[in-house]
């Protein structure tokens, strides 16, 4: 005879019907408070009260934004290389005014417009972060899940703010006023740059529309090359374009400089990713690729149509694979990577050859290799970014949205950036003016312009000794 001493009282005397009931009742209540428990916490997620600072991402992100200012030196270096010996001056001048220039309209005013408090999905306004002003130095940023300090979020995005309009400088080169090219970089960088900015990445309607744009191919790459070629119109074409040979100062500061770019590049793309994680190995692995098929894809393309491959042509096509690959980094599986550097090697190469044909200056380049790339790397972000790799589907996988939605930032912001680039180009015109007079710019404007001379090659022979005072 089993013993019943252990049970409750309420159960020695019922049934085994009533007894099983009693379980469903006890099972059921348990479930219905777990799915409750469950609710609420889904409503109400436990938050830890003090987010902690992620310090390997911290330091990534700060090694990023060095790299990132390091393209601009590798820029200036990769446009001197291509314009005549007598502008080398004033053309790196160019990249590194734009970035000291920048720099201070990001602290006064561009970090606010940017990434403010949004006002009808079009601009960031935060009145009492003017200056910086209302900026917690210790204030912590969620990028992706990792806390980093606002202050190195802040300036990696200037950066980014400084060297667009240093792209830009590639199309105005060897003709353009000093002054004038100040005082572009302050109204374009505070009128356009800044609002696109904050479209895409500062909670504005395009990153309302879900915009995948990992490292800035609307908000850099178009902007710079459709801003580039408005004002190469506007300021018409060079004295000897294109019937003279405009030969090149040193090709081989461009190969250095285009090397610097490719370093630098990583800091671009795979910083993006704000933090050292997966998705900034993928970046990584993206980057390179794209810019390894890209140049060689450019080499092949001149050797099928001039049967020779240029070092010029090299160095073109792994910027134009870096600029594709950067709106596509952080989404695109690694085999795609390829295939969208192919893809802007030829197509690069083709925009530049059009150049000639419709007879518009663009000096350096800048929309061939940084608009037609830019466009062309939205357009492959929406056909091959895969949900594996950072959530987003492409029309790889089915989702023919996605494609649309590239489509329309990149059409927004090609109008946006010329009509803006226009007015703000003829403001400077009409005041200031854009070109260096024709004395100037036949004598070269390092000269004429900066009182100044990039090479010293023994034209004014130096003295072989000084007579001393007392003599």
């Amino acid at each position: 005879m089993i013993r019943q001493t252990g049970k409750p009282e309420s159960l020695r005397h019922h049934s085994p019907r009533g007894r099983a009931g009693f379980i469903a009742v006890i099972m059921a209540a348990a479930v219905v408070t777990l799915v409750q428990r469950c609710e609420a916490a889904e409503r109400f997620p436990v938050l830890h009260p003090h987010p902690t600072l992620d310090t390997g991402s911290t330091a990534w992100m700060l090694v990023s934004t060095a790299l990132v200012m390091f393209m601009i030196p590798g820029l200036a270096l990769f446009y001197a290389g291509m314009v005549r010996k007598k502008n080398v001056l004033a053309t790196m001048m160019h990249a590194y005014t734009a970035l000291v220039v920048v720099s201070l309209q990001w602290v006064l005013l561009g970090y606010m417009l940017a990434f403010g408090k949004d006002h009808f999905g079009l601009i960031g306004w935060t009145p009492g972060d003017l200056c910086l002003v209302g900026i917690n130095p210790h204030q912590l940023v969620a990028e992706n899940g990792h806390y980093i300090p606002v202050t190195v979020f802040c300036m990696f995005q200037a950066m980014f703010a400084m060297i667009t309009p240093a792209v830009i400088a590639g199309s105005l080169a060897e003709r353009m006023k000093f002054g004038s090219f100040i005082l572009f970089v302050l109204l374009w960088t505070t009128f356009i740059y800044d609002p696109l900015a904050h479209w895409v990445w500062g909670g504005g309607w395009l990153a309302r529309m879900h915009v995948a744009d990992f490292a800035g191919g609307t908000v850099v790459e178009i902007a710079s090359g459709v801003g580039g070629l408005v004002m190469a119109i506007l300021l018409g074409r060079r004295r000897g374009y294109p019937n003279q040979v405009l030969q090149p100062s040193s090709l081989a500061l461009t190969l250095f400089g285009a090397g610097i770019l490719w370093f630098g590049w990583y800091g671009f793309n795979v910083g993006s990713a704000g933090a050292a994680d997966a998705v900034a190995g993928v970046a990584f692995f993206n980057t390179t690729i794209a810019a390894a098929a890209a140049g060689l894809a450019w080499n092949l393309a001149e050797y099928v149509h001039h049967r020779r491959a240029s070092s010029l042509g090299l160095a073109s096509g792994i910027v134009a694979g870096l600029v594709a690959i950067t709106p596509a980094c952080g989404f695109v599986a690694m085999w795609s990577a390829p295939l969208i550097g192919i893809c802007a090697g030829v197509l690069c190469y083709l925009a530049v050859q059009l150049k000639a044909r419709i007879g518009y200056d663009d000096s350096l380049d800048a929309f061939g290799v940084h608009g037609v790339g830019g466009f062309l790397g939205m357009l492959l972000t929406g056909v091959f970014a895969v949900a594996a790799v950072n959530g987003v589907r492409g029309l790889i996988q089915g989702d023919a949205h996605q494609l649309l939605v590239e489509f329309i930032a990149a059409s927004a912001t090609l109008v946006y950036v010329a009509v803006g680039t226009c007015i703000i180009g003829l403001i400077v015109k009409g005041t200031l003016g854009l070109r260096a007079p024709d004395v100037v710019e036949m004598e070269g404007l390092d000269l004429g312009i900066h009182g100044e001379s990039a090479w010293d090659i023994g034209a004014v022979p130096e003295m072989a000794a000084v007579t001393p005072a007392n003599s």
